[in-house]
Parts: structure tokens; sequence; C-alpha cells
């Protein structure tokens, strides 16, 4: 097990014509021994170019990274006690189970009763023992994980690295293989950093997550944190399915208290506690997550808070229901159950927004208020 730590790291693609682009920019972030970490972000955010940074697979062009405290900028790859598992399991199709998983320690002319017992061992832990005389091309795709895992694990090194392991599964096959290296994780206590543009493996998965986006880092914390309180719209928008409605307003003065008021629209909520020192006829950006705004009866005598919208498109998925509602202004995602008198798309339904799950955002750089 170590700590990884990279300071100030970068990586710069020089073009033809002298242009500079940064493919990863003033990258800092310390990983502590035995944690679970997850890259996430969109396509060419940068993340799997960080991991191959720490792998040795990409040259560095700025900054410093530490693998158990030794500087490995210009160390190979084979020298830094790293195992990778990479998106396309990379097996040797000619080889069975058993020496695909034990071809990097024969290389290393590691003793063969050694190398019986590592290989056997992590087949153990991967449901693996009655498939070491197989080939590649008798196993299911998440077989074949498994053994591309198996091959990291048997090194026993002191870092994990995992680049999208899982995007070539089906879904069923995902979800199993999330448990499984998960409890892997649990069981070996080893350093792990996982790359995944998939936001439920980053929720389910992470200790810690880490959101990229244009390769600088946006913000890092534990999931539910990051989810609950996310740094900046950019945030907000890409973590959760589906993500955070944001709509777009002013702060104004209500018998000395602040509102939100929706520009063109009739969202009016109190935000004191966000907005205590800012001024009035500032323009911000308001979110809240589906799951708080619920529909509410029509009958229902409370009907405090309440707004009237219209329902636009209902979506069931089976064990939850979404719902898209027009405010006249934004088109805003609900989650939960539908009253017999709600299901007519295009009529009007009250809405109710739960006022102390509220995030608020500066309208100009996105940043949370």
């Amino acid at each position: 097990m170590a700590e990884v730590l990279l300071k100030n790291v970068g990586k710069v693609y020089s073009a033809e014509k002298g242009g500079r682009t940064y493919a990863v920019r003033d990258f800092n972030l310390e990983i502590q021994t035995g944690e679970f970490v997850v890259f996430l972000g969109p396509s060419g955010c940068g993340k799997s170019t960080t991991l191959r940074m720490i792998a040795g697979l990409e040259e560095i062009s700025e900054g410093e990274i530490q693998i158990g405290g030794r500087v490995v900028n210009e160390v190979p790859p084979k020298d830094r006690d790293i195992a990778m598992v990479f998106q396309n399991y990379a097996l040797y199709p000619h080889m069975s189970v058993f020496d695909n998983m034990a071809f990097g320690l024969k290389l290393r002319k590691m003793d063969p009763e050694e190398i019986l017992r590592r290989v056997n061992e992590a087949a153990g832990i991967l449901g693996l023992t009655d498939y070491l005389a197989r080939k590649p091309r008798a196993l299911s795709g998440g077989q074949r994980q498994r053994v591309a895992v198996g091959r990291a694990m048997v090194r026993q090194p002191k870092v994990f690295l995992f680049d999208e392991p899982l995007s070539n599964l089906d879904a069923r096959m995902r979800l199993q293989m999330r448990g499984e290296i998960t409890r892997l994780h649990q069981r070996l206590g080893v350093t792990m950093i996982y790359v995944t543009h998939d936001q439920v493996e980053a929720m389910t998965m992470g200790g810690r997550i880490v959101v990229m986006k244009d390769g600088r880092i946006q913000q890092v914390g534990p999931p539910l944190e990051v989810y609950k309180r996310p740094a900046n719209t950019f945030v907000a928008g890409f973590l959760g399915n589906p993500p955070m409605n944001l709509l777009e307003g002013t702060l104004e003065l209500d018998g000395g208290n602040k509102v939100f008021q929706e520009k063109g629209g009739p969202i009016r909520i109190p935000i004191e506690r966000e907005a205590a020192s800012l001024p009035a006829g500032k323009q911000v950006w308001l979110g809240v997550r589906p799951e708080h705004c619920v529909l509410v009866d029509s009958a229902d005598s409370t009907k405090a808070g309440c707004f009237e919208v219209k329902l636009e498109l209902i979506e069931s998925t089976g064990s939850e229901t979404l719902y898209y509602l027009n405010t006249g202004a934004h088109i805003l995602m609900g989650k939960g159950r539908l009253h017999p008198q709600q299901s007519a798309l295009g009529q009007s339904v009250l809405l109710k927004i739960n006022f102390e799950e509220l995030c608020l955002f500066d309208h100009t750089s996105g940043l949370r208020i």
C-alpha cells in the first residue's frame, strides 16, 4: 500500500504550428494509503490521461508525482510498483487463465511455488478457480474482466489503477463487477484509483470523488457531499441522474428578507440563509434536485410554498416516476408518485419544492454561493 501525491501536474500537447494544448492542468491531489478514489468526468476531461501519467504510460509535462513518498516522474512503469486494469481486458488469447494471471510473475523469475500460491489465492477471491485451464475465448465478458483484475492482484502492487474497466459490460454484469471490486478493496485494503464517466460507479464505489472538466479538478469530496453540495453549476448538472435543476433568476427583497425570483416564471422562494450578504438584484442560479420537486394533491388544503406548473411529460422507470414540469420559463424534472388526477399531460399541477435542500450559484462564475 502507498500514498499517491500529485503536485501541480500538467500534460501539454504541442501542435504543429507551435500551439500548446493542455489535457491536464494544475492537478493537485493527495490520495491516502488504502484509499479508494474515483476520477469522474465526461469524455475528454483528462481523467484517463491523469491515470496514465500516474502509471508512467504518459510523460508528465509539468509538476511532480509521488508514490509511497518517492518521486516517480522519471521512473519507468515496471518499477513504480503499480498494477493497471484496462477497459479492453488485454488478455493473451493463446494462454490459459492461469498463464495469463501468472505471466508477469514468470517474467520476474519468481519461484514457481509462489506463483502457484498467488494465482490460486487470487482465483479463489475472484471466483475463477474452475476456469484456470480455459482460454479467454471460452469466458464471458465479466469473467475476462475478473482475469484482468486477477493478473493485477497477483503482483501485489502498492497501487491499483482502473481505467474504465466495466464500460464494455452489460448493465447486470457491471452491477456484479462493481460489488466485486468494492469487496476486493475492502479485503486487500490497497490504494485504488478508478477512472469512470459513470456517476453510479463513482457514487457507489468511491470513498472520494474527483470531478474533472477540461483537464482541471472541479471538486473533491465524499460522494454524498459532492452530490448535496456541488461546488459549481458543472458539478451540479453532471452529477445526478436526472441532474440538478438550475433556474435562472435574481435576488429580491421581500419585507426585509431575501427571496429568489425565477426569471420570467412563478417560482419565488425565500433563501435568507444563503443570500444574507448578497445585494438585492444580483443574478443567480438556483439549484434543486428532482427528488426535492414533489407534486401535491390539488385538493390539499396546505398549499403554502406551492407553485402552479404544467405537466409536460411522464417517464416511468418501474421503481420511480420522473416528470417534466413547465414553469413558463424553465423545464423542471421531478421524482415521485403521481396522483390519478395528475396523470394528464398538458394540465396544470401543483409543485412543492423542499426549501431546505436548495443550492445557490453565482450567475457569472457558476460557483456555489
